[in-house]
């Protein structure tokens, strides 16, 4: 055991035999990885397989590293058996059995042939002839398995996820496209409809783009180690997704106009013809206000608006011929206009009507003092008597001038707090188009 040789101490027939044990239990397991390998989906998909860009690439290096890889195992095999031969010459091993061992079992006893050791991109620095110790060999071997493993299993998780992703989805798109026909909804004549068509193209490109580049569609995980260690890239695919969801939402609309077309468009004409009597109202009233009233601004109430009566008529028109993809939008504006038409109506029967509210708001404050002063036996009162017909004469003739009709209420209302010792109510409310009152005279103003 003192002698050496270029690969250190002469190993004795203990450290030979277990030598031996470990190397053919790891000849066991690259083989059976190698024969794996070559029996995997992904491998015999890739070879069969018209590819193109970075998997093309790749899967040439990859061939040539799995060909080296088979030409390192068999020389590693025979490197082996010489040892085993040697091994088994004698039951005891003479000194020149273990000298010749030692070198078989720890140089660089293994030699490849140049042909075999060509350049590629993963594989061997191309040399004319390599020569590696058997543990050498086998971190060579693994180093070219795990790397051709990685090629192989992510051109088979791409294989095996995106293509039938994309199938469900280009057969959702098909369903999407036969309803969104059926209610009008194409291309060039509504906007889904043309994203419809695009992501009709994207999706048969971005098959094609699967099938024949799978490794362009792989996102390795950072700091993995594991074969295939990442997921595919389905960035394309999921705004695709997403894109054909908000078509499909907005063809539900459509479908629900469809269903409900009818019910809204009774329901406008109902809110434009209320507005319309409100609007005729107010323009009786502004006729009977300019009448009973005197000095008092009335405002002007417009017509009805014909542009949305067009509109609707449009919109009875897209139903009749089931434009459903026109109607949607339409029907929608409408709807708001009409509420806003209806609104503007009742402000202006309000606006118009608010000289008659305050004439019957002094009516009644005129009333309820006579009432009161009746209920203290005051009603004779002479003063009181001039002053309440005064006022009367005012608010029921026409046309009643609102300004002087409510002072002579004031000071009906003066007199009998007077009378009665108390404090008269300060009127807050003006007349419309007039200046408030002078509460500062007096009754006898």
């Amino acid at each position: 055991m003192g002698d050496t040789d270029p690969t250190g101490p002469v190993m004795d027939r203990d450290e030979v035999d277990r030598a031996l044990a470990r190397l053919g239990a790891e000849h066991e397991a690259i083989e059976t990885s190698l024969l794996a390998l070559q029996d995997h989906a992904g491998r015999r998909l890739l070879e069969g397989a018209r590819l193109t860009g970075l998997t093309q690439e790749r899967w040439t290096a990859t061939e040539a590293a799995i060909t080296l890889l088979w030409t390192y195992f068999d020389a590693y095999t025979d490197a082996l058996r010489t040892a085993r031969d040697v091994r088994a010459r004698r039951r005891w091993s003479s000194r020149e059995d273990l000298v010749e061992l030692t070198e078989l079992l720890r140089g660089e006893c293994v030699t490849v042939a140049g042909s075999a050791a060509a350049p590629t991109s993963i594989g061997s620095t191309g040399r004319l002839s390599e020569r590696y110790s058997l543990a050498a060999l086998v971190d060579r071997m693994n180093e070219l398995y795990a790397t051709s493993l990685d090629v192989v299993v992510a051109a088979d998780v791409v294989w095996s996820a995106l293509p039938a992703r994309i199938d469900l989805l280009a057969a959702e798109l098909q369903r999407t496209r036969r309803l969104a026909h059926s209610v009008g909804v194409r291309p060039g004549e509504h906007p889904a409809g043309d994203d419809l068509e695009r992501i009709t193209r994207t999706l048969t490109r971005l098959r094609e783009q699967v099938i024949s580049d799978p490794l362009a569609f792989w996102q390795p995980a950072q700091g993995s180690s594991a074969p295939g260690g990442g997921k595919p890239d389905t960035t394309v695919y999921d705004r695709e997704a997403r894109a054909l969801e908000d078509v499909r939402r907005e063809i539900d609309a459509v479908l629900t106009v469809r269903q409900d077309a009818e019910k809204r468009i009774v329901r406008l004409r109902d809110v434009l013809s209320r507005a319309d009597r409100t609007l005729a109202e107010a323009r009786t009233a502004r006729g009977e206000v300019l009448a009973k009233i005197a000095a008092t601004e009335v405002p002007v109430v417009s017509g009805p608006p014909t542009a949305l009566q067009e509109q609707l008529s449009t919109a009875a028109e897209y139903r009749r011929h089931a434009q459903w993809h026109r109607l949607s939008p339409l029907l929608e504006s409408l709807e708001q206009k009409a509420e806003d038409e209806l609104l503007r109506a009742r402000e202006s029967l309000t606006a118009v009507t608010a000289p008659l509210a305050v004439r019957a708001e002094l009516r009644g404050r005129l009333d309820a003092y006579k009432a009161k002063v009746a209920r203290h036996g005051l009603a004779e009162d002479p003063v009181l008597v001039e002053r309440y017909e005064k006022a009367r004469r005012m608010l029921w003739s026409a046309p009643c001038d609102l300004r002087a009709a409510e002072q002579a209420v004031l000071r009906y209302q003066q007199a009998a707090a007077e009378l009665l010792g108390t404090a008269p109510r300060v009127p807050g409310q003006g007349v419309p188009g007039q200046g408030a009152p002078d509460d500062r005279k007096g009754p006898g103003a």
